[in-house]
């Protein structure tokens, strides 16, 4: 029965593009809310964090998966909150949230449950922006003496991490996924632009990174997983030149520069791949991916044909640590609104039949897999079950093996 059902798929004639498997999910927003953006996704794409106003105007953190939905978090007794950041399995999100005094505070979400990070000081005011890929380390700065300092929370420890020799205070942004590494900028008094100087830390030991000619001030926002390699940007000391963005590994800058456009405005990096060959960011309003072959993309060019309705990716804020799931914000023309999103890029990851990832193997991953027979290539998406750059006997035979399995 089986060998005449796969001689009678066989004789179909069809083609499927290979591009079906990329998709763009658009997130929605909180019940009554205007717009919403995405700054965190888990390793494998299930997990969105970020902030979404609610009805009565309110920034709130949100936990975003495909069966859920968009659910708020809630706060620490105030009416704000933002989820920066999520570990890699996406049990646990940081941030920041007011409380009843209107202060803001430091914050680990988990099972659930919203708790506070102490403070290095007194004053209660405390920042979470980076959490590590099993969500034991995060980073981010508190209040101490008249300025912020960078600050590192693990297990009910808050450790202050100090400054560059002259500086007045210092910020922290992300952590690397093993936790070793963390990256901020340490400020130095000014009357005009900050004078941030990109840093990392190891322990308590501060390092400043390399600096690009004409670029002094400069920020880091996110870390490799072993945090050799990280990404920020730099304001030009000519303040009417155009911002950059850096990628610096082992300390030494890279300038990554800017989608073409006249009169540009500059860029931004906001995340990297745990192997730190893929950056994202934002430049002049559009999401961009960079890597050392293609260099800068326009992710609007790139993914066009799921943007084919009008709608536009404004800036990617997050990558996952195999580099194939993207979030951020951008213009979403079915609602008409800021949106945030979730872009998988369809990078290969095999499986054992279930194509459409529906529970079930039947029918119609035969047929995917049959009407793909012989593409070859990097992005062929779930048709390619073995993850071996083609779509062949080998990926059939999964499948057919695996039949009716789950149904």
């Amino acid at each position: 029965m089986m060998a005449r059902t796969l001689l009678a798929l066989a004789s179909v004639g069809l083609m499927l593009s290979g591009g079906w498997a990329q998709r763009l999910v658009w997130l929605g927003q909180l019940p009554g809310g205007l717009e919403s953006e995405a700054l965190g996704v888990s390793a494998d794409g299930t997990v969105v964090v970020g902030t979404a106003m609610n009805s009565q105007g309110f920034r709130r953190a949100f936990r975003w998966t495909e069966s859920d939905g968009m659910q708020d978090l809630g706060t620490l007794g105030g009416v704000l909150s933002i989820g920066n950041a999520v570990s890699a399995d996406g049990q646990t999100i940081v941030g920041y949230s007011s409380n009843q005094r209107g202060e803001l505070v430091a914050f680990r979400w988990r099972n659930g449950q919203m708790t506070a990070l102490g403070t290095l000081s007194s004053v209660v005011w405390g920042e979470a922006y980076g959490v590590s890929a099993d969500g034991t380390v995060i980073s981010g700065h508190s209040w101490w003496g008249s300025n912020f300092r960078a600050a590192r929370w693990q297990g009910n420890t808050v450790t202050n991490l100090g400054t560059l020799p002259g500086a007045i205070a210092s910020r922290a942004w992300g952590v690397s996924g093993n936790g070793q590494v963390i990256v901020g900028a340490s400020f130095f008094a000014s009357s005009g632009l900050p004078e941030a100087r990109a840093v990392r830390w190891q322990g308590t030991t501060i390092q400043q990174l390399g600096e690009l000619a004409g670029y002094r001030r400069s920020w880091a926002f996110a870390a490799s997983h072993d945090g050799s390699v990280i990404v920020g940007f730099a304001y030009a000391d000519n303040e009417s030149a155009p911002s950059t963005s850096i990628r610096w590994v082992n300390g030494q800058p890279q300038n990554l520069g800017w989608l073409p456009l006249n009169g540009a405005d500059g860029s931004i990096a906001y995340g990297v791949s745990g192997d730190g060959s893929i950056v994202v960011g934002n430049s002049d309003g559009r999401a961009y991916r960079w890597t050392q072959e293609r260099g800068m993309e326009n992710l609007n060019t790139v993914y066009a044909s799921l943007l084919a309705d009008g709608s536009q990716l404004h800036s990617a804020q997050a990558i996952s640590a195999d580099g194939r799931f993207i979030v951020g914000r951008g213009y979403n023309a079915a609602t008409n609104r800021a949106e945030a999103f979730l872009l998988d890029t369809a990078t290969c990851t095999a499986h054992s039949g279930d194509v459409d990832r529906n529970g079930c193997v039947d029918d119609a991953d035969l047929l995917a897999v049959l009407f793909a027979f012989g593409q070859t290539g990097n992005n062929l998406g779930r048709v390619d079950v073995n993850c071996d750059g083609r779509v062949d006997d080998a990926d059939l035979l999964i499948v057919l093996f695996a039949f009716g399995g789950g149904c």
